[in-house]
């Protein structure tokens, strides 16, 4: 495997876990049994430039795991209780949740850098674009199809960072629950 990817693949779950500040350069190159020289190879600014590169790597893993799951369902509610389901199981088996979501991460974004919180931005509109596009097949108009796509990521994102919190899937489980009847009652 490329030193670079290898940096990035074994990066991004240390920083899901346990933060960006709570992740050193000094573990990450323990982690991927590389030399300082070669990390600052790979990445000449550091930290910050790893983490845009593992929102980047998760960017993509994200949109793809969403879009295959709302294109399995008909409709946003069945699509979105399944999303949920799929995330309270991986809570429930592994006790954390990685594949969707990099909450844990941007939970610092307030004292990091434009370039991280454009990357995380960008991930949000494209998660929200998801959202919308199933929520207007849905027949919702396109203003209303935005708005309730982008309460649908605050509701799951909130959901997960409570699940973190509480060590519990119940937050999610409730998210699951609660969504589908916000979304008939708009309909």
């Amino acid at each position: 495997m490329d030193t670079k990817l290898q940096i990035i693949e074994t990066s991004t779950p240390l920083f899901q876990h346990y933060g960006y500040k709570g992740v050193g350069v000094t573990e990450i190159i323990k982690a991927c049994n590389i030399s300082k020289g070669s990390f600052y190879h790979h990445f000449p600014d550091g930290k910050e430039e790893l983490l845009i590169a593992c929102l980047k790597s998760i960017d993509e893993k994200i949109t793809t795991h969403i879009t295959e799951i709302f294109n399995q369902y008909p409709t946003t509610k069945e699509a979105v209780r399944a999303m949920i389901d799929i995330l309270v199981n991986d809570f429930e088996q592994e006790g954390r949740i990685v594949i969707s979501t990099f909450t844990s991460i941007i939970s610092e974004i307030g004292s990091l850098s434009e370039s991280v919180r454009n990357a995380c931005s960008d991930l949000y509109l494209k998660m929200q674009a998801i959202y919308s596009a199933k929520l207007e097949a849905d027949g919702f108009s396109i203003e209303s199809a935005n708005s309730i796509a982008l309460m649908m990521i605050a509701s799951i994102e909130g959901a997960i960072m409570l699940c973190l919190t509480q060590n519990s899937s119940q937050p999610l489980k409730v998210t699951a629950r609660e969504l589908p009847k916000v979304l008939n009652n708009v309909m």
